[in-house]
């Protein structure tokens, strides 16, 4: 769907929800690296919130909760803290909240995507959307995720200081 009066496609909007569990004082985050051969080789900036696009109609939210379950195959527990939104340099716009939790995510099933492989092949392959996950510190997820998102966790972090949940630093 394209903009009328400017012709330009409406930016993307994708919710997500991020886990987080707080060990001996220190704030862990889950994040998520994509599957797919574009994303095999990268490492630094390639980890995500779990999160996909917003349908039309759907609520953010539901959104949210829906990817969530879609990408790691684990069930959301409520409370859940709002952290807001960021925009990516494309102008896809992410808004993310985030709950308590703890997982293994040696565990975690994706669901899968198709896409044309090797390119211009004519022969279709199937990808998890999410090849795998892991707890990061504040500092690991720093240097770990995509720049944007990374805002997510620095909310987060200064929520739980607030609330005495996690130590300050420096």
């Amino acid at each position: 769907m394209t903009d009328s009066l400017s012709g330009r496609q409406p930016p993307k909007i994708s919710a997500g929800l991020l886990l987080y569990r707080v060990h001996q004082g220190t704030l862990e985050v889950l994040l998520v690296h994509l599957g797919g051969p574009f994303w095999s080789r990268q490492d630094a900036g390639a980890w995500f919130l779990p999160k996909g696009g917003v349908e039309p109609g759907e609520a953010e939210f539901a959104a949210a909760q829906r990817e969530f379950r879609e990408e790691t195959g684990l069930a959301p527990q409520p409370p859940y803290l709002p952290l807001g939104s960021v925009q990516h340099k494309s102008g896809k716009r992410v808004v993310a909240w985030a709950f308590a939790g703890d997982a293994n995510p040696s565990t975690i099933r994706s669901n899968t995507f198709q896409l044309e492989w090797p390119p211009r092949s004519g022969k279709l392959r199937e990808f998890p959307e999410i090849d795998r996950a892991a707890f990061f510190t504040v500092p690991a997820a720093a240097k770990k995720m995509h720049p944007a998102e990374f805002a997510f966790v620095t909310r987060l972090a200064d929520l739980l200081k607030t609330n005495g949940i996690i130590r300050p630093t420096g």
